[in-house]
């Protein structure tokens, strides 16, 4: 057992375990109210699924709370709900996830639940099935979303055979072909203890916790082989420009551009990429203050909504604006989305603007660490990422130490020709409202 106290500043210390099964623990006391979250994440996601079982992460996310070799659906419900707890799993692309939050009293009995759901899963065959049915039925509703089906299909040219490339629900196809053998086999490939981050905030007395931990957990051992790791596919970019005619009442505009993964330490002046493309990111489209809103919405008149996005990725991330407009002004709309992200590259952020934009990402950072879940969530995904929980100072410095220079500089480097995505009414597609050189 490896044992390290990280003090983060304003008072909050992580005290970091690492099991000697391999399992890593982060704790953080927090009195103020008589709370405990937990954050199980497991080191696997969609990224992790074969082109083929796309969508599999979240299938055994919906399932994995509907049964265990000692306890049914119902009985597991009914644990949860009689003590006023709250469980849930979910998948992302970096991470599967187990949420906990319950009160301190009743953190021993919750954390034993938590630990069955772990490790003896059964995967009904029943609840297999109909959670099948009932993911097949949100893709098909999400296929009628305008907003849904020009992001799709802008994730899919930007990163083309990459995980990444399709929607974490999977598609038709393959959700039709998943299996309870499938879901067995991916719980017994990544669900494992040192493929595991448990992070704890609360009202929690820290040697106590890592005991009840040591309890669930302690005898959990790791298979001698490693989880499986996938060759995934480079992300090779070649911008190119997709439209889908349909009947809606708006036409839906989509730029992409190609960036970093979290982990990519390139920089300008000792300030990562990464981090100034978040705060490019806040001052586009973030807010009814950001410049697409003001430029585009308020001035232009051309918006019905605009905004931009930046995830963060274990592998490359995308950087998006994108705008809903009325079919008329979808040339127009396109013309002008793509002029306030070429703007950057030509014109400097003047500093009162930076600054301004770095108040704003910086204020709505610490208010994403208000409550135990939330810190539970952000400290738990940077040690689950390869950053450790030091990014958290990491990252608000850096915000910090962003010039008009460093901005300018990142722009120029990433945003160069964007990748298009356009879902809009056939005969405006059709009849030129868009660019000639746009193909389906």
């Amino acid at each position: 057992m490896r044992q390290s106290l990280i003090e983060l500043g304003q008072n909050r210390a992580v005290h970091r375990t690492v099991l000697s099964n391999g399992m890593v623990v982060l704790m953080v006391e927090n009195p103020a109210a008589d709370i405990i979250a937990a954050r199980v994440f497991i080191r696997a996601g969609s990224h992790t699924e074969p082109r083929q079982q796309a969508g599999l992460s979240q299938l055994v996310s919906a399932v994995l709370t509907k049964g265990t070799e000692r306890l049914s659906s119902l009985e597991i419900a009914e644990r949860v709900e009689s003590v006023g707890a709250s469980l849930g799993a979910d998948a992302a692309s970096d991470y599967f996830l187990l949420s906990l939050k319950t009160v301190s009293a009743d953190f021993a009995e919750m954390l034993e639940l938590v630990g069955e759901l772990l490790r003896s899963p059964t995967f009904p065959k029943e609840e297999v099935d109909l959670e099948r049915h009932l993911t097949l039925q949100a893709i098909r509703s999400q296929q009628e979303q305008p907003f849904t089906v020009a992001f799709d299909q802008l994730r899919h040219a930007m990163y083309q055979s990459h995980p990444y490339a399709l929607p974490g629900l999977g598609t038709e196809e393959t959700v039709t072909q998943l299996t309870r053998e499938d879901l067995q086999a991916y719980h017994q490939a990544y669900f494992r203890p040192d493929n595991i981050v448990i992070s704890l905030v609360g009202r929690i007395v820290p040697q106590s916790a890592l005991d009840l931990i040591e309890q669930v957990f302690g005898d959990w051992q790791a298979l001698s082989i490693s989880p499986p790791s996938l060759l995934l596919p480079p992300v090779v970019s070649n911008p190119c420009q997709s439209v889908t005619e349909q009947d809606t009442q708006q036409s839906i505009i989509m730029l992409g551009y190609l960036t970093p993964s979290v982990l990519d330490r390139a920089s300008v002046d000792d300030v990562s990429d990464y981090t100034t493309l978040k705060l490019l990111n806040t001052y586009l489209g973030n807010g009814l203050s950001s410049r697409l809103f003001v430029e585009l919405r308020e001035k232009r008149g051309l918006a019905y909504e605009v905004s931009a996005f930046f995830p963060t990725r274990l592998y490359e991330s995308q950087f998006v604006v994108y705008m809903g407009t009325a079919p008329d002004n979808t040339a127009i709309a396109l013309e002008g989305l793509t002029s306030e992200v070429e703007r950057l590259r030509h014109i400097r952020i003047d500093e009162e603007d930076l600054q301004s934009t770095k108040n704003k990402l910086l204020g709505q950072y610490a208010l994403g660490k208000q409550t135990n879940a939330q810190i539970a969530q952000i400290l738990g995904w940077y040690e689950t990422l390869g950053l450790g929980v030091e990014f958290d100072t990491r990252f608000q410095q850096e915000v910090t130490e962003v010039s008009c220079k460093n901005a300018q500089a990142v722009a120029q480097k990433y945003f160069t020709e964007p990748y298009v995505s356009l879902v809009g009414p056939a005969a405006v597609m059709r009849e030129s409202a868009v660019p000639a050189t746009l193909g389906a």
